[in-house]
Formats: structure tokens, C-alpha cells, sequence
């Protein structure tokens, strides 16, 4: 395997997510070096880095001004994933082709960064399964959703986030219940009539492990027979159906993913009051979900993989760790044993 390619591997898991916390190329150099298969020189590393960079298919970005690296938020993982919210046809404003493929991933990853941020100001958790798709692997789309959307049932706010109470999570379990529920969540920038048949399937298998599932779809939904027709398999199979009333140009007027996700709780109060969030139809309980599923699908996806951990660290540290926290942790402890060894 090339420089280049490793590079492709292991930056993901050591550059930051935030701009604002990003990493000089010489510390950059360092951490890389432990974790190559062979020796390079500091000159021949920082070259790649610079060049990397410029690439928007590459998973390391620079800073606008000055001399620190992040993570590109349109990483080759979130590339692939970013396609799987695009209509293979018949969209007119949102398609996705070969024309405007750049423009309509960026859209893709802008409304995925808001809906995360949305789901986190209801007070909910929202975990993105980012690096599930791939180029040959389009199967996925009828397996893996695109997020999951924690509620906890049995934690209250304090100032070091959600703390879960031992004492109602044990009479939860004595109950017979889980401390948490999980909604499957399918993404889309809008749904048409060409495709509304394959998405709504799409949600409903990839959601059904979890205690219910919903599709979010950015643009409204105005047509009224498609509507129609949304809202009877809503109802015949119980998936939820929202919509934020997000058309192309608003989205393109939105900030870049990796600002979204860093927003200030109040910045991005300004961003919501364009949304017009529509809950076309409410996701039914299933009953319980299926960890048995979550568990058996970790061995052979890494994003069921992290979403196991992150869960299971949570209710060990009884506190809700947000997402984005436990992937640093996560990544920094493997680049830390990486050093040692």
C-alpha cells in the first residue's frame, strides 16, 4: 500500500473534527509516524499532507489561515455515505448525477449535520453511521440505517451533560424494559414519486432491529398524492415521517457541515428558525429492540461496531457521552496504544 493510501486510513482517526482544535503539521507528523508500515522523512510526510489537503476527495483539510489540519468533514467514508440520502432518479432540483455530484453531497452532509443537531436540541442522541457505505457495497442500503436516534429513559440533565439514574435503570431492568429506546433513521434530501416505493422499503429494513423507524427528508413535502402515499405506508407499517422544509437553496445558504456540528447552542438557534419541521407521521413502538442484532452486525460493520461501544460505555459510566466525544476518546486511546507499541 502506497503513502498516500495509508494516509487515507489513519488520518481519520487522529485529525480533529473541529477547525477551531486543529492539529500543526508537526505534532500531525509525529502521530502518523508510529502508526505507517514503513519509515518516511518529516519533508515527505508534510509534502503529502500538503498536497492531501487540496484534495476534496481526501480526508485531511487546512485551515483557511494558518498552519493546523482537520478532518474534512466530505471524507472518501462520508462521501459514499452522503450518496445513500440522494434519489437514484427522478428528483428534479436534488438529483444526484455526474453534473452536480459535488453540490448535491455537500447538501447531503449539511442536512445530516443539521439533523443531528436538531435531534441533540429535543434532547435526544442522535449516532451517525458515516463510514457504512461503500462504492461496492450497496447492499448496505437495505441494512444499515443512516443514524440512530438515542432517547434515555432514565437520566436527567446536570452540568456534565446527562447523567443516567442507577436506581431507575435497575427498575427498568427489573420491568423487563431497556433504559433506552432507538429509533432507525433513513435520510433523504427529498422523495419523489420515481423512487418513494424503494426509500420507504429501505427505512422500514433498515430500522427493524431498532424499537421503531423514521425517515427525515430535508426538502417539504408538497405533492399531495405523494403525500398520500407516504402517509399510508406510515400508517400500514408504523415508520415516522418528518420533514424540515429545506429546499436546495436553503441549503446551500447553510454553513459548512463542520461549522453546523460546532455551532454555539444559540447560533444555531438562528439556523432553526428557517426550518419548517413537519412531523407528517409519528414512529410506533415496536416493543424492544434487538441488541442480539446490534451485537451480530458489530463483527461485520465497524459503525455497528462503535454504536455497541458507545452504548455499553454509557450505561457503565452512567452518563451520556456524546457521540463525537467517545470516537475522539476512542481514536486517541487507539493511536495511543499504537505509540506505545
Amino acid at each position: 500500500m502506497n503513502l498516500r493510501d495509508q494516509l487515507k486510513e489513519i488520518l481519520p482517526d487522529i485529525l480533529p473534527r473541529n477547525p477551531n482544535k486543529s492539529i500543526k503539521g508537526t505534532e500531525l507528523i509525529e502521530s502518523v509516524k508510529y502508526l505507517l508500515k514503513q519509515e518516511y522523512s518529516d519533508a515527505t510526510l508534510r509534502y503529502h499532507f500538503s498536497i492531501m489537503s487540496c484534495d476534496p476527495s481526501s480526508p485531511i483539510a487546512k485551515v483557511a489561515q494558518g498552519q493546523g489540519y482537520y478532518l474534512r468533514t466530505e471524507t472518501i467514508h462520508s462521501l459514499n455515505s452522503a450518496r445513500n440520502m440522494l434519489s437514484s432518479g427522478g428528483g428534479e432540483h436534488l438529483q444526484f448525477n455526474n453534473e452536480d455530484s459535488d453540490l448535491s453531497i455537500t447538501r447531503a452532509n449539511k442536512f445530516r449535520a443539521v439533523v443531528q443537531r436538531y435531534y441533540e436540541s429535543v434532547a435526544q442522541t442522535p449516532f451517525s453511521f458515516e463510514e457504512s457505505f461503500s462504492e461496492n457495497a450497496m447492499a448496505n442500503r437495505w441494512k444499515v440505517p443512516d443514524m440512530a436516534i438515542v432517547e434515555w429513559k432514565s437520566g436527567h440533565a446536570s452540568e456534565d451533560g446527562v447523567v443516567l439514574d442507577r436506581n431507575q435503570t435497575e427498575v427498568l431492568r427489573k420491568l423487563g424494559m431497556t433504559p433506552i429506546e432507538i429509533s432507525g433513521v433513513k435520510l433523504r434530501l427529498e422523495l419523489n414519486h420515481h423512487n418513494i416505493s424503494e426509500d420507504l422499503h429501505q427505512c422500514l429494513a433498515t430500522s427493524e432491529w431498532a424499537n421503531g423507524g423514521q425517515i427525515v427528508v430535508a426538502a417539504p413535502i408538497d405533492d399531495p398524492a405523494l403525500l398520500e402515499t407516504v402517509l399510508n405506508f406510515a400508517s400500514r407499517y408504523g415508520i415516522g415521517v418528518t420533514s424540515f422544509g429545506l429546499d436546495a437553496d436553503m441549503i446551500d445558504d447553510l454553513p459548512e457541515p463542520a461549522a453546523i456540528e460546532n455551532l454555539m447552542p444559540r447560533e444555531f438557534e438562528a439556523i432553526q428558525s428557517l426550518f419548517r419541521v413537519t412531523h407528517h407521521a409519528l414512529p410506533q413502538s415496536r416493543g424492544q429492540f434487538d441488541w442480539q442484532h446490534v451485537n451480530k452486525s458489530s463483527a461485520i460493520n465497524g459503525d455497528f461496531g462503535r454504536f455497541e461501544r458507545w452504548i455499553s460505555s454509557c450505561l457503565v459510566e452512567e452518563r451520556v457521552i456524546s457521540p463525537r466525544e467517545f470516537l475522539h476518546l476512542e481514536r486517541s486511546a487507539v493511536s495511543t496504544v499504537s505509540a506505545v507499541a
